[in-house]
């Protein structure tokens, strides 16, 4: 499965919090091959399955983005908007977008504004309208926009796109649901809903599935770039992260444990993963029902929730080979 193309797939769909639908389909396509049956929730997570008379367990990697939503159209045609997820003023300013329709557009900000007192407020979409009656005729009040950037490789390694957070996770699910033909383990690839919205989807999916092992599979902030302040631990092109704890879960000890042996054995790049803050679906499985033996399997990511994120095709590779092997590995139930 060829990474660049499978993101490619995956970006072309419109698929913010919410509105996941068309990612859960595409998803569905290349998964289906590799799994026995795929259905979407109420919640709008999409849950492949591939049966097995051992535990359960439950690899989860969100399948939605951060996002825009029209909140108000001026009279002049710009829209102002509303951020579903964490998105940054900064991160957002100058970036083209587009809208299920195809309508396109540009974030801009308000003449005067500099960017040390940028707001959200201070921000807004030019789709190109004369006047609100043209732009009421291009979109309405609650739609929403993603972020409209290209995917392309950077150096011998890299990969460059909007939305790594958390596509690129999904690609490594799939990627690891491809390599295992032979499992003990009752195995559950979930691509959960609303994650950026806070964990929504991952908390009525593992609900439902009651697992007794969760492995959530995100990105995580880096601290290789020029002024990291020290508040991840994770390298790009060192390896998978072995999630050991953030702001929303401390990892199960014995997660961790079986992860970093299973990565020893099997040669596998592995890292530990630290954040002091953000969190990821962990946060919300592993306090399900009574509780769930939860770890995290993390993807090193520069400019996270920007259009134009940044990892490792090596770490991808890593993670997926890293699932793939948690996935086959004897566990008590």
């Amino acid at each position: 499965m060829e990474l660049i193309t499978t993101l490619q797939t995956l970006n072309a769909c419109h698929g913010p919090s919410g509105d996941e639908g068309e990612v859960a389909e595409a998803l569905t396509r290349l998964c289906a091959p590799y799994v026995d049956d795929c259905r979407v929730d109420t919640l709008g997570n999409l849950i492949a399955h591939k049966a097995g008379p051992g535990p359960k367990v439950l690899f989860a990697a969100h399948m939605d983005s951060v996002g825009l939503i029209v909140t108000h159209i001026e009279d002049k045609g710009f829209l102002r908007f509303g951020r579903l997820g964490g998105i940054t003023p900064g991160g957002a300013l100058h970036t083209p977008v587009r809208f299920r329709s195809g309508i396109k557009g540009l974030v801009a900000a308000e003449q005067g504004v500099t960017h040390k007192v940028l707001t959200p407020d201070d921000l807004y979409i030019d789709i190109g309208a004369a006047d609100r009656a043209e732009a009421e005729g291009m979109v309405s009040l609650g739609d929403t926009a993603v972020y409209d950037a290209p995917v392309f490789a950077a150096g011998a390694h890299k990969i460059v796109s909007p939305y790594l957070d958390n596509r690129v996770s999904c690609a490594a699910l799939l990627m690891a649901m491809e390599a295992v033909t032979r499992h003990e383990n009752d195995l559950y690839f979930v691509f959960t809903a609303q994650e950026e919205l806070g964990l929504r989807g991952a908390r009525t999916a593992a609900f439902g599935i009651d697992p007794d092992y969760a492995i959530a599979v995100d990105v995580t902030a880096c601290d290789d770039v020029p002024g990291a302040k020290h508040t991840a631990s994770a390298v790009t092109g060192r390896g998978a992260g072995i999630k050991v704890m953030d702001r929303s879960v401390i990892c199960h000890p014995a997660v961790v444990a079986r992860l970093e042996a299973l990565a020893a054995e099997h040669g596998i790049a592995a890292q530990r993963d630290i954040m002091r803050s953000g969190g990821t679906d962990a946060g919300a499985m592993h306090q399900v029902r009574a509780g769930v033996t939860t770890g995290g399997i993390s993807i090193p990511c520069r400019y996270i929730h920007s259009p134009t994120e940044l990892a490792d095709r090596r770490d991808v590779a890593a993670a997926a080979a890293l699932i793939a092997e948690f996935a086959r590995a004897p566990l008590e139930g």
